[in-house]
């Protein structure tokens, strides 16, 4: 019998292959023949470094990374939904704030003030009427300290008191952070959950004695001397000053040394012009008036919408205190003079102010 798959000549098997391959087991010189062909045909040795598959030169792999760097980068379908944006600071405030809640780890003043809750909760629903409904310009920010205390005293009107709010907004953002701690009557801490809010939010009782640690302790206080007889004052008293008080503000600014900032605001007298008062009313639901305005109670919930007038606030100039000293609070003429001096103040302001505007809704 001839030799299966032949020698170097690696010729093809006979006939008589396929009646022998089983008579005997392979062989070395097998294994090298089956090497070389496979199913009749021979096979080719491809050299590791023949044509085409050279051994790159040297700096030929830097060119490459180079020309891959200049390469256009094609997204595939899907690629950006697999990949996660990054979050906004919104949404890490909002995360953070909500971290702190759960775990307690928040702070709140001696007088139940939380900072963080009313920035992350209070003020961006105040800002948005702010901004977009009542579109207010400041003037005089520059007065406002950027660092200790103060005694800011404004006129007060437009029957909710939504002025004192617009205000702190005001101050809030103005000076970079910093809150205004207003100066509430009682009944603002009487009502239910308005209470509530107005600690957590900064405000409190209006005292000496809370009024005089807020301001010692470096804080920028408000004070509204009117009260309720200047933001429920009918319309026709409209930017008329009402009495001051006794100028207990004053003998808190002189007793702590601080300046005291005289507040204008112009345009929330006309936000719910008051024609008249349901005194039965306000008697049984313990308010000091039940406005009647042209469209509360008439119109319900909806005539409790402010309405959309321009709004100016103006800082005046600050009146200094700390020349005098102390014991200055022992003085009634000063103290009264003093007083008289802010209340003419903020109403020649405001009479300015309405000189120069042009309409109510547009300023």
């Amino acid at each position: 019998m001839s030799r299966a798959l032949g020698g170097p000549g690696g010729e093809a098997p006979g006939p008589e292959r396929s009646s022998g391959c089983h008579s005997r087991p392979h062989d070395l010189d097998d294994f090298e023949s089956e090497a070389g062909t496979v199913g009749g045909a021979e096979a080719q040795v491809i050299p590791l470094h023949g044509p085409g598959r050279e051994k790159p030169e040297a700096g030929r792999d830097v060119r490459e990374e180079a020309a891959r760097a200049d390469a256009p980068v094609v997204a595939f379908p899907g690629a950006d939904r697999e990949t996660p944006e990054p979050l906004s600071d919104a949404a890490r405030s909002v995360l953070g704030f909500l971290r702190d809640r759960l775990t307690g780890d928040y702070t709140v003043d001696e007088f139940g003030f939380d900072a963080e809750l009313t920035d992350a909760l209070f003020l961006p629903p105040l800002r948005a009427l702010y901004k977009k409904w009542f579109r207010v310009d400041t003037f005089g920010v520059e007065n406002l300290p950027a660092s200790g205390g103060a005694l800011l005293v404004s006129n007060h009107s437009g029957t909710i008191p939504l002025d004192s709010l617009m205000t702190a907004v005001a101050v809030h953002d103005e000076t970079g952070g910093r809150h205004l701690r207003g100066l509430g009557a009682d009944l603002v801490f009487q009502l239910p959950l308005v209470g509530s809010f107005a600690r957590k939010s900064g405000q409190t009782l209006a005292c000496h004695a809370d009024a005089e640690r807020l301001l010692r302790k470096g804080e920028l206080v408000g004070v509204w001397p009117e009260g309720f007889k200047g933001v429920g004052k009918p319309f026709s008293s409209r930017y008329k000053l009402q009495r001051f008080g006794r100028g207990g503000f004053v003998s808190a600014a002189l007793r702590a040394g601080v300046p005291i900032i005289p507040v204008s605001v112009i345009g929330a007298e006309e936000i719910y012009p008051k024609l008249g008062d349901i005194k039965l009313l306000a008697r049984m639901l313990g308010l000091p008036y039940f406005p009647v305005t042209p469209f509360f109670p008439h119109f319900g919930l909806l005539g409790a919408i402010p309405l959309p007038t321009k709004w100016s606030i103006e800082f005046g100039e600050p009146i200094p205190t700390d020349e005098y000293g102390p014991e200055a609070v022992e003085d009634p003429m000063l103290v009264f003079q003093l007083t008289d001096q802010v209340r003419e103040s903020i109403q020649q302001t405001l009479y300015r102010r309405l000189s120069q505007r042009k309409s109510v809704f547009r300023g």
